[in-house]
């Protein structure tokens, strides 16, 4: 579709010839401090902005072998800063707002970035930690972004952009406790761009005539890469809520002229909720594009709202995605499409086998062609076997348990992770009982994804308390509230569970699937305490 090979090259060739096209829209919002009254921002005008930005960080000596940490929140300026870097060759690495300052700590470390730019919202909690690592980190502030920003620790490599060249390093959960950051090139963005653009059927994207209404983080690659690229890439434009808002859903898709919008399981149940209104199908959305919606929902919000919903899977290390896109879909299951041409896709057992169709298995992907990982991330950042072990026989491993029929149509069964999926943010079970062991209450602790028909899992916390600890719900709100140190509001447990003891292997490994009774809810246990009201960002009302 284009002959870019950076992200940049891409943003220019389309801003040159459609300098008059909105390129990025923000919906009104009252109560917002920024662009209370709404934002629009044309191609032109946003390449005249990035230019002038590429200006002060080339002053400042950025180029190939730079990184820098965005901390900009779901604002356009992230994207200005984001294309303005990848011009120079310098990786974008995106921030998690949500994080607590030893994540924080953390992702700046092991990224080494040379520099963080946040708003003016972050800017104390961020230089706190950026002035407590054994290295200063300079701190730059986009309202009054300088016109030499702090120089970086080293020069740059004497390399022009290209498609190999490493474009942003994205953290993403794993088993363990700390995420992992998943190395993206050019050729990723690209990739990924082109393949949302060209793939069609109820996700067909018109040049030109398009705007997305995508609430979803930018630090995540689903907006922050993939749609962002494919917009770009078909002269369309974005629209960037600040976040989900149910109240003024379908309001905010008419006001900015969406034709289609992605979401997250946690959206559909939501908006179904709320009483019938004119506007339900006054909006011009054509289609959705998400994941987690649940089927026995799926067919009544196509029908009241008149959008089709389509389901897809993907990961920020797969890039592209696959998608339940073309008629007749399998809207009554959790389907999520077909391995195509380009994107193969097998089904297998623990001994990397074929299972028969039907059976469940770990879904496993691979590019067509010579080279299995072209378009994919290339590797964990300073985490080379933990690459190679995912990419075991030229195939990546997913984690995720599938079933595929005869058609070759793919079901999504169940994560086969450690990983728990609650609203989009993937959580590491791992990292929340480290942060919740440590209470002098806790003697042992399993935390597990536990179906939530609201924000598609939620946390769940097996404790075994110490001897004279009293299984009640004062203790159960001692440990949430303790948490709060150790973990961002959405890894907080859900549910608090308290159990005589956890099943182990002969390693000591707890064996969490039989913690509970194979038909047992849990939930209905004497000493299982609901704790979700309490799940709030720090700043909600």
């Amino acid at each position: 579709m284009s002959g870019a090979q950076t992200l940049y090259e891409a943003f220019a060739a389309t801003a040159s010839r459609h300098a008059d096209t909105t390129f990025l829209k923000v919906p009104a919002r009252a109560e917002r401090a920024y662009h209370p009254t709404g934002f629009a921002l044309t191609y032109g005008a946003a390449l005249d902005r990035v230019t002038e930005l590429m200006g002060r960080y080339r002053a400042a000596g950025y180029g190939p072998g730079h990184r820098v940490a965005l901390m900009l929140d779901n604002r356009p300026e992230h994207f200005l800063h984001q294309i303005a870097l990848n011009g120079l060759g310098v990786s974008q690495v995106p921030v998690n707002p949500d994080y607590l300052a030893h994540e924080l700590a953390y992702l700046l470390s092991h990224s080494e970035v040379d520099l963080a730019v946040c708003h003016a919202g972050h800017i104390t909690r961020l230089t706190d930690i950026a002035d407590a690592r054994e290295a200063p980190l300079p701190v730059c502030v986009d309202e009054s972004f300088p016109d030499v920003p702090p120089q970086p620790r080293s020069e740059a490599r004497d390399e022009a952009p290209g498609a190999a060249s490493e474009a942003a390093i994205v953290y993403t959960s794993g088993t363990t406790g700390h995420p992992k950051g998943c190395i993206l090139d050019n050729r990723y963005h690209l990739t990924v761009g082109t393949w949302y653009a060209e793939l069609g059927g109820k996700l067909t994207l018109e040049y030109g005539r398009e705007t997305l209404f995508v609430p979803l983080p930018v630090y995540h690659v689903n907006a922050g890469i993939n749609t962002l690229t494919a917009i770009i890439l078909t002269a369309n434009c974005l629209v960037m809520p600040d976040r989900f808002h149910p109240a003024s859903w379908w309001r905010d898709l008419i006001e900015t002229e969406a034709t289609g919008f992605h979401y997250l399981g946690v959206v559909p149940p939501l908006l179904m909720k709320a009483p019938p209104s004119a506007e339900d199908r006054a909006h011009g959305a054509k289609f959705g594009l998400g994941a987690g919606l649940d089927p026995l929902l799926h067919k009544r919000f196509e029908d009241r709202f008149g959008v089709a919903m389509v389901e897809v899977w993907g990961m920020t290390e797969t890039g592209r995605f696959l998608a339940d896109a073309y008629e007749p879909r399998a809207i009554e299951t959790r389907a999520i499409g077909r391995p195509t041409d380009a994107l193969l896709a097998r089904v297998v057992d623990a001994a990397d086998a074929e299972v028969p169709r039907g059976e469940p298995g770990e879904l496993v992907v691979r590019a067509a062609g010579d080279d299995p990982r072209h378009g994919f991330f290339r590797g964990y950042l300073k985490n080379a076997e933990a690459t190679e072990t995912a990419w075991r026989g030229g195939w990546f491993h997913t984690g995720d348990v599938v079933t595929q029929d005869e058609t070759g149509r793919l079901f999504f069964v169940e994560r086969q992770k450690n990983i728990i999926r609650r609203s989009g943010e993937n959580i590491s079970a791992a990292e929340v009982e480290n942060g919740l062991v440590d209470h002098d209450a806790v003697a042992q602790v399993a935390v597990l994804a536990f179906e939530d028909t609201l924000r598609d899992e939620e946390v769940m916390a097996a404790i075994v308390p110490t001897a004279g600890a009293v299984p009640a719900e004062a203790l159960a709100r001692s440990i949430f509230d303790a948490s709060a140190d150790r973990l961002a509001y959405f890894k907080r447990p859900g549910w608090i569970v308290f159990v005589d003891d956890l099943p182990k292997t002969g390693t000591q490994k707890v064996q969490k699937a039989l913690i509970f009774g194979q038909d047992e809810d849990p939930r209905d246990r004497a000493h299982a305490f609901d704790l979700r009201p309490l799940k709030k960002r720090p700043d909600a009302a």
